[in-house]
């Protein structure tokens, strides 16, 4: 195996979408961060910070070998999960909004669900490598890598975080799809997941409310319709050209979180139309190239981890995008590359560092005769 060099155009794509996120992040900002900190440019540093922590999170990912991590992998899954668990243990998980993700060493704060989706996709990559043909085994296969995510997505789902349950959940079931499970196993399991995560959802306070907004958000329109109306308001007010950067109305606190969940509706309100589709063709792009990448990866786990991290970051973006349009429930899910977020952006980053080292490896032609079980 030869390294290369990596795919440019999807680094490309990658630094589009963080110079649209500090120019976002640059406009949204200064009226909150003044309200709240009297330093209007309290969020912009805070966000050049993380681009700084994710670029040495970037050179990580890409500088070595991706086979490298493999013996790392049940280190970092446990670990991860053992992060999580502390959010539950009062006076150690900080609570914020009914929601229980965080946790604060010091004066820094960080959401263990961010690593334990990476932590997943490197498990059920591996996972998927070693059982080879036994992936299409039930038991053998599709069922032990199952119970132990669905496990993680449960204890995410406590936090509450259906949002990201149900992109470790998804983003499994496509891996395992091209892991070579069949169909059917995964069709019955999705039926029933949907099903667990419809009977918690509708049980929990916290998931209830946002499904009662997202059904009538006019039934109680300063109350728990208030973040969707908003965000329609701000998507509305763009049109087709947009009113220009820095020109929004509805960040002056007018839209909650206009700068995390919610950004999206400043950048079409700025941005209109025309800037919004761009912004969408480049992530359509991204995710294009990162799907080329995991087809074109020299050996089987590089396959699968290249699907398993284009898969998550894409339906985060899927998520995000279609809560600020109305389509879905608040689900509290980030727009990658863009919104405002420490431990998100550092793991995203790192996460297509893994995606630039995967495409700067390639097969020489006498031994590329049999990719998928080049194991090196």
């Amino acid at each position: 195996m030869v390294r290369k060099a990596p795919d440019y155009w999807m680094l490309l794509s990658v630094l589009l979408l963080l110079g649209v996120g500090i120019l976002m992040i640059f406009s949204a900002t200064p009226y909150v961060a003044f309200q709240q900190y009297q330093d209007s440019f309290y969020y912009i540093r805070r966000h050049l910070s993380s681009l700084g922590l994710g670029f040495f999170g970037f050179l990580f990912g890409f500088s070595l070998d991706y086979r490298f991590f493999r013996k790392y992998i049940p280190h970092f899954l446990a670990s991860s999960f053992f992060l999580l668990l502390l959010t539950f243990i009062p006076g150690i998980g900080v609570s914020l909004g009914g929601a229980s993700r965080w946790l604060q060493i010091g004066g820094i704060s960080f959401q263990p669900s961010e690593l334990i989706k990476l932590a997943v996709i490197f498990f059920v990559a591996q996972a998927i490598t070693v059982k080879k043909e036994k992936m299409q085994d039930l038991v053998m296969g599709f069922f032990p890598i199952i119970l132990v995510v669905g496990i993680i997505a449960l204890c995410v789902l406590a936090q509450p975080d259906l949002g990201t349950s149900l992109v470790i959940l998804c983003t499994t079931l496509l891996m395992v799809f091209v892991g070579g499970s069949s169909f059917w196993s995964i069709f019955i399991f999705s039926l029933l997941g949907l099903r667990v995560l419809a009977w918690v959802a509708s049980r929990t306070p916290y998931q209830r409310a946002r499904l009662i907004a997202f059904v009538d958000p006019w039934q109680d329109s300063q109350g728990l319709g208030f973040h969707i109306i908003q965000s329609l308001l701000a998507v509305g007010s763009g049109g087709f050209f947009g009113l220009g950067l820095g020109h929004s109305k509805q960040k002056f606190a007018y839209l909650p979180q206009q700068f995390t969940d919610f950004i999206f509706a400043i950048l079409c309100e700025e941005g209109g139309f025309v800037i919004a589709s761009m912004v969408i063709f480049i992530f359509l792009f991204f995710i294009f190239r990162g799907f080329r990448i995991a087809l074109k990866a020299p050996d089987r786990f590089g396959q699968i981890l290249a699907a398993g991290i284009v898969t998550c970051l894409g339906l985060q973006v899927l998520l995000n995008i279609s809560v600020v349009l109305g389509l879905l429930p608040t689900t509290g899910i980030p727009l990658v590359f863009i919104s405002h977020g420490g431990t998100a952006m550092v793991v995203n980053l790192f996460a297509v560092g893994i995606l630039a080292n995967i495409s700067s490896f390639y097969v020489l032609e006498e031994a590329a005769d049999n990719p998928r079980e080049n194991t090196y």
